[in-house]
């Protein structure tokens, strides 16, 4: 008769197993492995590198007296000069007065309203609603400025549909795409109209990744609408409105070029100008240079990268995530 083993661990057996050691693989058979992946970034990476850092290259110029008919290696170096011509350059605190007022507005006005109509989008039960609501505010983002401002003259101008209305029951010519005193009131407008859509978009993907068992945990314990927004659908889309939010405020100094150039001559300059139009003006229009409009692109880059560092390190010492993590 066998007789059966004693299946008691011994010590041997109790003993903690080493961990396992992955063995590293070399760049060849890494290649070799990830060679799909790697093809499939090759667009994106000829793209940044063509149209973002070899640009990023040339603000060397920027500290030159560069001229494009001569050798570049024979345009003298002028350190700091032309970043003193711009900021002695009377026109220059007016167009970043400008372009700062338009920046708040944008980032105090147009950033809720994109989580608010996210919000609305996402209580409606119909989805014949929530479709046709979709399409009606997300279909503008795919207009050009200058359809976007020519709407706005047709309704809103002086000859418009409005004006029409007004003058007919007796009243007086509507002056409100010609008047610089309601163009910020005309911008934040046209922004609702075309842009609204399409951050509403973005934090309708954020609440889809939202556990809906959450909800209904929450309103089996009692809690409201209200409620359920406050601690569940607000705290669940908090990290891609922090995210957002920095690189808004990154590209604090760049609001745009085509909006304001093309309401210029009806509104008067001195309303409209931001430093993209400025930099058209003086550069490339202007006889300033191509080395005064880069030293003003380079400006706006160092501030933006300074308020993407100083956001960000907010975002942290709040428990966020951010653009990126700290090593």
């Amino acid at each position: 008769m066998a007789t059966l083993q004693s299946t008691t661990p011994t010590e041997a057996d109790e003993a903690p197993r080493p961990p396992l050691v992955r063995r590293k693989r070399t760049v060849a058979q890494r290649l070799r492995h990830d060679w799909p992946l790697l093809v499939l970034a090759l667009p994106v990476v000829a793209h940044l590198m063509v149209f973002h850092y070899w640009p990023s290259a040339w603000n060397i110029i920027a500290f030159m007296d560069y001229s494009p008919y001569r050798p570049f290696w024979e345009n003298p170096f002028v350190g700091f000069a032309w970043f003193e011509r711009l900021f002695n350059d009377p026109y220059f605190t007016p167009a970043l007065l400008n372009t700062l007022k338009f920046a708040a507005l944008n980032l105090l006005c147009m950033f809720p309203l994109s989580v608010v109509l996210a919000l609305a989008m996402n209580s409606i039960i119909s989805v014949k609603v929530r479709s046709t609501f979709q399409s009606i505010v997300y279909l503008p983002h795919f207009f050009s400025w200058v359809l976007v401002v020519t709407v706005f003259v047709q309704v809103l101008g002086a000859d418009g549909l409005v004006s029409n209305w007004i003058m007919d029951g007796g009243g007086e010519r509507l002056n409100f795409t010609s008047n610089p005193d309601s163009f910020l009131l005309l911008v934040w407008l046209q922004w609702a109209w075309k842009d609204a859509g399409w951050g509403m978009i973005i934090f309708l993907a954020a609440l889809a990744s939202i556990n809906p068992s959450l909800y209904e945990a929450a309103a089996s314990d009692g809690a409201n609408r209200w409620r359920r927004m406050w601690h569940i659908t607000l705290p669940g889309i908090r990290p891609v409105i922090i995210l957002l939010l920095i690189l808004q405020i990154g590209g604090i100094l760049s609001v745009g070029f085509e909006q304001y150039q093309l309401q210029r001559q009806a509104v008067g300059y001195q309303a409209t100008e931001v430093l993209d139009t400025y930099v058209y003006y003086q550069s490339i229009v202007g006889n300033q240079g191509e080395s005064f409009g880069t030293a003003a692109g380079l400006f706006k880059g160092v501030i933006g990268l300074i308020l993407i560092l100083v956001a960000n390190n907010i975002a942290h010492r709040l428990g966020e995530q951010g653009i990126y993590q700290k090593s």
